[in-house]
């Protein structure tokens, strides 16, 4: 009796395994770790990179770094405990980033850098990023006509850690250097921000109130450099050119009230990084680690072929 007993047990714990349900795949999804969205560029960016994400079938979540490479180490713990599996990124420091990067590279989850870099080319899949030295340069060439190459100027840099900060930097003065009756009276950080933007600009209007023109790191702080110079009254006498091709600044552009931009293209960015994290993650593996995406001059001669962040 024993053994038929164990027989029937054993056709009984056989039937009901039959019945459980098949274990359920993995779920897709991908993280999308962003430097700050307290600007609306990454916001864009981030909402792209998450549209596009979802069209491809997986679970999007964006997270928030604030410009703290702290915070957004313990968002790609999170992402790689979480079960990610891949991470779309705009770094918060070329140099600081790298070990997060390494992190993810070390937990098998593939990284694809959107807009900023970081300074390895081993731990990223690819980087997708913007041509801003390029962009500067054009941007450059129609600051020293707008300025009859004659007179003085501020540069307001971005964030000291962002090799984008300093691809504009050296673009804009392969340029504007080769004229000596153009002089750089100040330059200073702003960290990418707009309030502090109108902050470091009140303060060199202080030191410098005769200047000619402003030359600034992205968007956000060029609107931030021209609040100041409007409360200073001195909105018609300084001309402002900024980078990125935010949706104030095209307006600004139109009104009058800012000379030129460079336009990034976030949205091809965004959507490159996550068709390429689907490709690897369904096999691919030749990526290239850097690919370059053009940025064009917006003035008030071509405004009209632009919108926010992009073409119309």
């Amino acid at each position: 009796m024993k053994h038929l007993h164990f027989a029937l047990m054993l056709m009984l714990g056989l039937s009901t395994t039959a019945c459980q349900p098949k274990k359920t795949p993995q779920e897709k999804k991908m993280a999308i770790i962003i430097s700050t969205l307290n600007n609306p560029w990454f916001v864009f960016l981030a909402e792209n990179a998450a549209a596009k994400a979802k069209e491809l079938g997986y679970e999007a979540k964006i997270f928030d770094s604030q410009n703290n490479t702290a915070l957004e180490s313990d968002h790609f713990e999170n992402a790689i405990v979480s079960g990610f599996q891949a991470i779309l990124f705009n770094p918060t420091d070329a140099d600081g980033s790298v070990a997060n990067v390494q992190k993810a590279k070390d937990a098998g989850v593939p990284v694809f850098c959107m807009d900023r870099e970081i300074n390895s080319n081993t731990v990223a899949v690819s980087q997708i990023l913007s041509d801003s030295y390029s962009g500067s340069v054009a941007v450059a060439k129609h600051f020293v006509q707008q300025l009859n190459k004659k007179g003085t100027y501020v540069e307001i840099l971005g964030l000291v850690g962002d090799n984008n900060t300093w691809a504009r930097s050296k673009g804009f003065h392969s340029v504007v250097d080769n004229y000596p009756a153009l002089k750089m009276v100040a330059q200073q950080s702003a960290d990418f921000d707009r309030n502090k933007a109108l902050e470091v600009m009140e303060s060199l209007l202080q030191a410098q109130p005769n200047i000619d023109a402003v030359f600034c790191g992205n968007d956000a702080m060029a609107m931030g450099a021209y609040q100041a110079l409007a409360g200073a009254g001195k909105a018609d006498k300084v001309k402002v050119f900024g980078f990125d091709g935010a949706a104030d600044v095209i307006t600004a552009i139109k009104e009058g009230k800012v000379s030129a931009t460079g336009m990034q293209f976030p949205q091809v960015m965004a959507q490159m990084a996550a068709v390429f994290a689907d490709e690897y993650l369904r096999g691919k593996r030749d990526f290239a680690q850097k690919i370059p995406v053009a940025v064009e001059l917006v003035t008030l001669n071509n405004i009209d072929d632009y919108a926010a962040f992009g073409k119309k």
